[in-house]
């Protein structure tokens, strides 16, 4: 019964630091890069051909 006890509140406390763990793998932050002569655009979400 002890045994069970101190499993369960071990399980319980570590769980949390574990689930941390998980969610902030593989959120890396991805670069667009556009072709010679454009230019990212935020508002349009794209490569444009600036003008000017």
């Amino acid at each position: 019964m002890k045994t069970k006890v101190i499993l369960t509140a071990l399980a319980l406390t570590l769980s949390p630091t574990l689930a941390l763990a998980e969610c902030s793998y593989g959120h890396e932050k991805v670069t667009m890069s556009c072709a010679d002569g454009k230019v990212w655009d935020e508002n349009a979400k794209g490569c444009i051909t600036p003008t000017g």
